[in-house]
Order: structure tokens, then C-alpha cells, then sequence
């Protein structure tokens, strides 16, 4: 039986490890073939060669147009076209309003938002010679609540929000379609140093579904949103959160409807 993305090429930016890195495996596991891209050499290099011959590794500095642009000709020239693109590559960064600096603001702005806007603008040209695509956009639950300490990343997270329904406006009546995926905490090396998945941060997490999350589990929403199975929706956003949008449940109401039992 043929896989949800049989035929299909990706560009994976970020792909080098974490969720990148989920999504190229679980890409080619349905038949696709991939290009990931990343900073990271030596580790995109060595994530593509375990993947085999239907993955192939490029350097790509997502704020760099030049670098967008031989990333999509890659694809191109070595898999014969460009169907999907999943812009994953991103930092986080943390930093109270009053002590987070220019420069450091501008770094995550370039990489989380500039870099979403060259991968769409590079691979929308290589859809229309394809007849269609899929463009998926990693935004964060930064970009759909707002998260003190951290005011760079989640302006960035809202941008990409944003500039996914612009896109997927233009680009509609090309066939290609543009989405926005939104994960909450997921185990992975970016959000590692603050802890996310470590038996002390598990404890802490009172969604309704109270466990941080896995890169697999990310790849899987991406694959719909990439593959055919997804042909009607566009401009969206979807959440992959445990639950952490949906609210909660007050320490003080807990203990009021405990002590009626």
C-alpha cells in the first residue's frame, strides 16, 4: 500500500535533530523524499545518512535568502520537484522585557520569523512549477497565549501565525495549501536547557494530558498537514499541547468541589 506521501518531496528546515529530524524519518517511512536543511553539519549530515538514500543533507542558514534558494534548487535538481515545506528551524530564547537586549531580540526574530518568510517566498515559485503543495509552518502555544520571559519568541511564534493566513490567501489558488502547527512542551534539545522533560519539569504540568510531549508525536500532525489527507484545510492553526490551551482547572475550585464530596 502506497505511504500518505508517496511521490512527495519535503525541505525540512531544522532538521538536523529534535522535531526536524521526527518529521524527515517519518516522512520517508510514507514514501517521500526529503532534503534537510540546518546549521548543524555535522549532525544533519549524520541524521540523513541513517535515513538513507531518499534523505539528503544541505546547509541552510534560514536567514539567508542564497541559502533558501539552493536548498529548494537541491530538491529540485535531485528529486525532480518541491511539494512540501515544513519551516521548523527555531531558538528559543528567555529574557524579562526590561533586561532582553536589541541584539539578542533581532537574533530570534531573524531565525523564527524572517526565516519562515524566506522559506515560504523560496519554496512557493518551486510549488507552482509543481502544480501544488503543502507549506507548514512550527509556530509554538507562544503563538497563541502569550508567555512572560520570553517576549522575543513569542512575538516571533505570533508572526508566524500571522504570515501563515497571508500565505495561505495568496497562495490558495495555486493549490498550495498553508498551515500552522503549534506545540506546547516538547522534549527536545531546544527546550532541554530549561528543563522540559526532565523528571522535576514532568511534575509540574497540570494539563489534561500532564506529560510534556515527543518529537514523534509532533511528526505525525505535521504528516497529515504535508500529505493529501489535509486537502481542505489551510490557514489554520493546530495545537499539539496536552491540552494547554483548553484552560485548567483552579487549584481553589479543585479544593471547593473536593470538600462538597
Amino acid at each position: 500500500m502506497a505511504g500518505d506521501l508517496e511521490g512527495k518531496v519535503a525541505l525540512i528546515s531544522g532538521a538536523a535533530r529534535g522535531m526536524g529530524a521526527a518529521e524527515a524519518r517519518r516522512f520517508v517511512s510514507e514514501g517521500g523524499r526529503v532534503v534537510l536543511g540546518d546549521v548543524l553539519d555535522e549532525e544533519g549530515e549524520k541524521t540523513a545518512a541513517s535515513i538513507g538514500d531518499a534523505a539528503i543533507y544541505v546547509h541552510l542558514d534560514v536567514t539567508l535568502e542564497s541559502d533558501w534558494q539552493a536548498a529548494v534548487a537541491v530538491a529540485e535538481e535531485r528529486f525532480g520537484k518541491l511539494d512540501v515545506l515544513v519551516n521548523n528551524a527555531g531558538i528559543l530564547r528567555f529574557g524579562m522585557l526590561e533586561e532582553t537586549d536589541l541584539e539578542e531580540y533581532e537574533l530570534v526574530i531573524r531565525i523564527n520569523q524572517i526565516g519562515v518568510f524566506l522559506g515560504m517566498k523560496s519554496a512557493a515559485p518551486a510549488m507552482r512549477r509543481a502544480g501544488a503543495g503543502s507549506i507548514v509552518n512550527i509556530s509554538s502555544m507562544a503563538g497563541i497565549k502569550g508567555i512572560g520571559g520570553a517576549i522575543a519568541y513569542t512575538a516571533s511564534k505570533f508572526a508566524v501565525r500571522g504570515m501563515t493566513k497571508s500565505a495561505a490567501i495568496e497562495l490558495g489558488p495555486a493549490g498550495i495549501r498553508v498551515n500552522s502547527v503549534h506545540p506546547g512542551a516538547i522534549e527536545t534539545p531546544m527546550t532541554a536547557p530549561v528543563g522540559v522533560g526532565s523528571e522535576t519539569s514532568e511534575q509540574q504540568y497540570t494539563y489534561p494530558i500532564p506529560r510534556v510531549g515527543r518529537p514523534d508525536e509532533v511528526a505525525e500532525l505535521v504528516l497529515w498537514l504535508a500529505s493529501d489527507k489535509s486537502s481542505y484545510s489551510t490557514g489554520s492553526e493546530f495545537l499539539i499541547d496536552g491540552g494547554d490551551g483548553a484552560g485548567n482547572l483552579p487549584e481553589a475550585f479543585r479544593a471547593a468541589i473536593e470538600a462538597r464530596g
